[in-house]
C-alpha cells in the first residue's frame, strides 16, 4: 500500500533539490517512522518498481552519479595505490585491507570539500527514485550464470526487451542510422560506431541481434562480451563475481535469522547497520550488535533484489546490494507521456504509440 511520507515538509516536484536556489526541498523535521496504509497487492518477481535509491543516504554533492560508499572505496584505493594478492589473504585480513580503503577514502573525501563538494545525508523519501525490475524476493537465493537469472535453483525467462552489449565484426559498409533504429537504437547507444568501422559495440536486444546478424551484407560475426566486477556489491568482499556472473547471494526475509560469519558479514552488515539502525563492530573476540556479542541476527524488514533491462548498462542490486521494504514507493501503472530524445518537437519527439500504455 501507500507509503506514509518520512518528511511531511517538502516542496511539491522537487524531489530533494529546490531549482535554481540549489537548497533543500523539505524541512528535516518532523520526520514521521515508516508505515503502510493498507493495499491491495504485494510487490512480485518481475514487476517495474519505482523505489527510493538505498545507497543514497549519503551524498558527496560534487559526485551525486556516485554512491558515497563505492565513492569511497574507490578513493581509499587510490590512496593505497599498491597491489595486493587478495587471494593469498584470509577473511579477517581482507576485511582489514577493506576497511583501510574505506577509512582512507573517506577521509579524503570528507577533508576535500571543494573537489568533492558538502557531504549531506537524506531521508529515506528524499533520496533518488529509481525504476528497475524486482528479480528477486524476500527469501529467494539469487545466481547469475552466464546472464541467465537463477531464483532457488532454477533458471527464469528472460523479459522480452533484455539488453547486453555485443561486439559487432562488420564489413565496413556504411550502416545508416534510420537502420540502427529499426533495432530499437538511439543515437546514445550507437556512439561507438562510425561509417566504415569494421568492428564496435552495441546493446541489443535478441530480436535486434538476430536481426542483425541476419544481415550479412554489413556483418560478418556477433559476439558476446563479459564486462567485469569493478565496483560490484558488496565493496568490502573480495569474490570472483562478475556482471554476468554473480552469486549466489540470499536475499533476506523479515523475521529469518541467520548465522554470521566472515563470508556472509560484508553482504549484510548494510541491511544490519544502516537500513535496520544498529550499531555493529568487529572485535577480536567476534561481532558485537548494540554493544552484545552474538553470532546471529534476525531481519526486521524484506528486502528485494532489482534490476534494470539493459544489463550491460544498468546501475543496479549488482552494484548497491538490497533494496529493503521502507524504499519501495510503489509500481507504476501507465505511461502517461514517451519522448524520443533523438529527435526534435515537430519530427516524432512524441511517441505517441507508447502514450497511455500499461508500464511493464
Amino acid at each position: 500500500g501507500p507509503r506514509v511520507p518520512n518528511t511531511p515538509l517538502s516542496m511539491p516536484l522537487a524531489q530533494h533539490t529546490l531549482p535554481v536556489f540549489n537548497t533543500k526541498s523539505y524541512i528535516e523535521h518532523p520526520q514521521w517512522a515508516y508505515k503502510r496504509v493498507a493495499g491491495t497487492g504485494q510487490v512480485k518477481h518481475n514487476d517495474i518498481v519505482v523505489f527510493n535509491f538505498p545507497a543514497g543516504d549519503t551524498v558527496a554533492l560534487n559526485y551525486q552519479q556516485t554512491d558515497f560508499y563505492s565513492l569511497a572505496y574507490g578513493e581509499g584505493k587510490r590512496v593505497y595505490s599498491h597491489t595486493l594478492n587478495m587471494d593469498s589473504l584470509t577473511r579477517e585480513q581482507q576485511q582489514i585491507v577493506f576497511d583501510l580503503y574505506y577509512s582512507a577514502g573517506r577521509k579524503q573525501i570528507l577533508s576535500n570539500p571543494k573537489e568533492y563538494g558538502k557531504v549531506i545525508h537524506r531521508p529515506v523519501d528524499r533520496r533518488e527514485n529509481y525504476v528497475k525490475r524486482c528479480i528477486g524476493l524476500p527469501g529467494d537465493t539469487l545466481q547469475i550464470i552466464q546472464r541467465a537469472i537463477y531464483l532457488n535453483g532454477l533458471k527464469q525467462d528472460d523479459p522480452e526487451n533484455l539488453q547486453f552489449f555485443y561486439r559487432v565484426q562488420a564489413t565496413g559498409k556504411p550502416i545508416t542510422q534510420e537502420f540502427f533504429r529499426e533495432l530499437g537504437l538511439s543515437n546514445e547507444d550507437t556512439q561507438s560506431y562510425q561509417a566504415g568501422d569494421v568492428e564496435f559495440y552495441l546493446p541489443l536486444t535478441k530480436k535486434a541481434h538476430d536481426a542483425l546478424l541476419g544481415r550479412k551484407d554489413l556483418v560478418t560475426a556477433i559476439y558476446t562480451i563479459e564486462l567485469g566486477n569493478d565496483g560490484l556489491y558488496p565493496p568490502n568482499l573480495h569474490t570472483n563475481w562478475t556482471v554476468d556472473n554473480y552469486g549466489p547471494i540470499w536475499i533476506p526475509a523479515k523475521g529469518t535469522t541467520i548465522t554470521l560469519t566472515a563470508d556472509n558479514l560484508p553482504v549484510y552488515e548494510r541491511c544490519i547497520r544502516t537500513y535496520e539502525k544498529n550499531t555493529l563492530e568487529r572485535k577480536s573476540d567476534g561481532i558485537y550488535i548494540n554493544d552484545e556479542k552474538t553470532d546471529t541476527y534476525t531481519f526486521k524488514m524484506d528486502y528485494y533484489w532489482m534490476m534494470g533491462d539493459n544489463r550491460h548498462n544498468s546501475a543496479d542490486s549488482r552494484y548497491w546490494g538490497f533494496v529493503p521494504e521502507d524504499h519501495v514507493v510503489g509500481k507504476p501503472i501507465l505511461v502517461w507521456l514517451s519522448l524520443d530524445k533523438d529527435r526534435g518537437w515537430f519530427n516524432g519527439k512524441i511517441r505517441w504509440g507508447r502514450i497511455f500504455k500499461w508500464a511493464d
